[in-house]
């Protein structure tokens, strides 16, 4: 048996659970940390050990690391608050990037712990107008747009930092979208496809997207806790994918309605700015948000070429994906 456990933050999202059963299925010892009452729990595999806490409580962190006398451990750090909202939110600061500094507190303190894995964004890399963009080395928050990518660079500079000038052993992958099967508290994009499927999204939007499937970031990220090199950074992504040509893929995956009518960028922008306003007022969240539909109009090219090339990481086909995906939505009857 292996002497090393693998410590998971947000082991109850999306892709930490992806990534425990992944570990659990090669025979590793898994930990998760999750917040506590978490309903998602009951979906991860029963040999993942659950620690509760918050990320944002160093006590509750310090329990998280303490392992066994004799074991050594490596923690990949995945938990984050993600939002779609452009606006400043004081709870996706805290726990993308206050938690994110708690983690390497704990990483540095506990010598036992001999790598860390920090699962970024793509969002928190500055967009190039054109080509395709690659790994930087530098984050700045005032190169990214929207809350998200802010706490995401910030976070993710961090971690640089504490490479540099603490020794701590780390590496940074940067996923792009998130597709896929298994996705139980229903993401932005699982929502994105149901409601396509169930007619429920009368027109699109003209932009593109670049979304990975789970289990491939699950691979990747993994990967990167066996064999990426300290200090760097690895993009997960995939080809990009116009909003057009996903929504026919699960049209045809699924045999619902096609979408028609796709919206131009510039008139999408200025509804969402109009939503965005009036949800100010009633306090309910906005049909879309100008940060989405600048997510659908800037550039989605992402080159996975270093990751593919160090960590052996590969992506399947959107038709793969989506068809996975609405298997299991059908399974758990999610879509009818």
């Amino acid at each position: 048996m292996s002497n090393t456990m693998y410590l998971v933050t947000g082991a109850a999202g999306f892709l930490g659970s992806t990534i425990c059963r992944q570990l659990v299925e090669r025979g590793e010892k898994v930990r998760g940390f999750v917040l506590p009452g978490d309903k998602s729990v009951k979906y991860l595999p029963e040999e993942v050990e659950i620690c509760e806490g918050d990320v944002c409580d160093v006590a509750s962190v310090r329990k998280f690391f303490t392992v066994p006398e004799g074991m050594e451990s490596i923690v990949l750090h995945i938990a984050s608050i993600v939002t779609v909202s452009p606006d400043y939110n004081p709870l996706v600061m805290d726990v993308n990037v206050t938690g994110t500094k708690n983690i390497i507190k704990l990483a540095l303190e506990k010598e036992e712990c001999k790598k860390m894995v920090y699962c970024s964004s793509t969002g928190a890399i500055p967009e190039l107008k054109k080509g395709k963009i690659k790994e930087v080395s530098y984050f700045d928050e005032d190169q990214v747009v929207g809350c998200y990518s802010r706490s995401k660079a910030i976070a993710t500079q961090a971690v640089m930092d504490a490479v540099k000038t603490q020794g701590l052993n780390a590496c940074v992958v940067h996923p792009s979208g998130i597709l896929g099967p298994e996705d139980y508290a229903v993401g932005e994009t699982t929502k994105t496809l149901i409601d396509i499927i169930n007619g429920e999204m009368p027109m699109g939007i003209d932009g593109s997207f670049n979304l990975c499937d789970v289990r491939d970031l699950a691979a990747g990220t993994i990967a990167a806790a066996d064999r990426g090199r300290k200090g760097q950074c690895y993009i997960l992504g995939n080809e990009e994918v116009s909003f057009r040509e996903f929504a026919k893929m699960v049209c045809d995956e699924s045999g619902c309605k096609p979408i028609n009518k796709f919206l131009p960028i510039k008139i999408a922008n200025m509804i969402a700015s109009v939503l965005e306003k009036r949800a100010k007022k009633t306090g309910k969240m906005p049909l879309m948000t100008t940060f989405s539909v600048y997510n659908l109009a800037r550039n989605n090219k992402f080159d996975s070429s270093k990751a593919k090339k160090e960590l052996g990481y590969t992506t399947r086909s959107y038709a793969e994906t989506i068809r996975d995906e609405i298997a299991w939505l059908k399974m758990e009857a999610k879509i009818s």
